[in-house]
């Protein structure tokens, strides 16, 4: 049987006799041959029926009870994150306590979204069961989002066949294999695998595809869960523009702009990767995030004080290096930092003139970048915020116009003096940054199928 090795994305070492850099090997779990993947959706199909008979109270018991288990690993699920993919100990260790702790709210919430409502003249609204749905995650966040579509496909009724990132192969089987000793056989299931896999996942005989990955990943899905006219919920990445007014609080500006593009080492969906500051007020924006950005700590997830991490391969690691000098050749200035990073660490880095042609501006970076460009009039800062095929997340911080500014902004989830998304609210893409969404009650129920039933 193959197996699939995970690998220490903190830690590399040269091949003794060679130039080769190779990071340190973490573990390894069996990878699913594609031509087992059969059975296990035929095992899926199997214990969903009986799980779908459940009550749907039933159900969140089941679901709650399996999510109090994960208390007794929760430690070793910590540490895991820290190694396969870089986040430092106290942030995998929130992700981790937060997954766990939410687990009753969560399974409640989606509980009442999912009840059956009465339409009056002896007619219900229903939410039944899909069938099996295939939850595709990311190496980000591997608990987190993985829990998130994966909590209302199981209480819905549906069964799960989980296929994590290859970064994290060891935080999914944890994860699972402590769920499933409380879960009947074979309503959640695990299939370890590369992209062929995940590929093969899609295409085999389930009814929904929820993923949260790469718009390229996500164009594929959809092509490829087209002819089953497949159920999907899509989060697709983004580009997400943040815009300071001349009537900003400037320090209130500078604390969200660095923290944003910073944390979690820049790799988050909803990172700040591009910020338009009213040039009245760019000089001090700019002196202050030097500042601050300079405070940040770089460092592997068991050492102290550790902000950025690093990043989680060397793929990722090259991909911002080439934005960073990209950004250089075009003619960016840096105020903090460089273009050229050794493995597996891209410090704090700070980017001035950013410019419409650079791929700073055009991609999404996914590391620890500040980068800025300068405006004299709002109307061509929302021009180039929108200038986008994503529309995640946005920001505008400022006093009076803030809101109007944020009104003309084409983004999913829009922030006024703060970050999109804030509070109990759906997790939302607009444009090429989301097919559906998850989250709230609206979101639960796209993880079940509408019926109404007249008696």
């Amino acid at each position: 049987m193959a197996v699939l090795t995970s690998y220490d994305a903190g830690s590399y070492h040269k091949v003794a006799g060679s130039d080769t850099i190779q990071a340190t090997a973490v573990g390894s779990v069996d990878a699913l041959a594609i031509s087992d993947l059969p059975q296990v959706i035929a095992q899926a199909r199997s214990s969903q029926k009986a799980w779908a008979s459940l009550a749907l109270s039933e159900r969140q018991q089941y679901v709650v009870k399996a999510y109090q288990a994960l208390a007794e690993v929760q430690d070793e699920l910590a540490m895991l994150i820290g190694q396969e993919m870089g986040k430092d100990y106290r942030r995998a260790t929130y992700e981790v306590g937060g997954t766990i702790q939410n687990a009753p709210y969560f399974a409640g919430e989606i509980g009442d979204a999912l009840a059956a409502e009465d339409l009056g003249h002896n007619t219900q609204l229903q939410y039944r069961p899909l069938g099996v749905v295939a939850v595709i995650s990311p190496w980000n966040y591997p608990l987190a989002m993985a829990n998130n579509l994966l909590m209302p496909a199981l209480i819905a009724g549906n069964s799960v066949v989980l296929k994590p990132s290859e970064e994290t192969p060891l935080v999914a089987q944890l994860f699972v294999d402590t769920l499933n000793k409380v879960l009947p056989a074979h309503v959640l299931q695990v299939a370890q695998g590369d992209k062929v896999l995940g590929q093969a996942l899609v295409s085999a005989d389930i009814n929904m595809v929820a993923f949260t990955g790469s718009l390229a990943a996500g164009k594929h899905i959809m092509a490829n869960a087209a002819p089953g006219l497949k159920r999907l919920v899509m989060e697709l990445g983004g580009n997400d523009p943040m815009i300071v007014m001349a009537s900003a609080n400037i320090d209130a500006a500078v604390r969200f702009a660095v923290a944003s593009s910073f944390e979690n080492a820049g790799q988050m969906c909803t990172s700040t990767e591009r910020i338009y500051v009213d040039e009245r007020i760019a000089d001090e924006f700019e002196q202050k995030v030097v500042q601050l950005a300079s405070r940040y700590q770089v460092g592997t997830w068991d050492q102290a004080q550790v902000n950025i991490g690093p990043m989680v391969n060397p793929t990722q690691h090259q991909k911002v290096l080439q934005q960073l000098q990209d950004a250089k050749a075009k003619g960016a200035q840096f105020l903090l930092g460089s273009d050229d990073y050794s493995l597996p660490f891209i410090q704090p880095t700070v980017v001035s003139g950013l410019t419409p042609d650079m791929l700073l501006e055009r991609e999404e970076t996914f590391g620890p970048v500040v980068a800025i460009s300068r405006f004299n009039d709002i109307n061509d800062a929302i021009t180039r915020a929108n200038d986008s095929i994503y529309g995640l997340s946005a920001a505008v911080f400022g006093g009076q116009g803030a809101h109007a500014v944020a009104e003309q902004l084409e983004a999913g989830m829009v922030g006024v003096n703060q970050g999109g998304g804030a509070g109990n609210a759906p997790w939302v893409g607009a444009k090429q940054s989301g097919f559906g969404f998850h989250g709230t009650a609206a979101g639960h129920r796209q993880f079940g199928q509408v019926r109404v039933m007249s008696y």
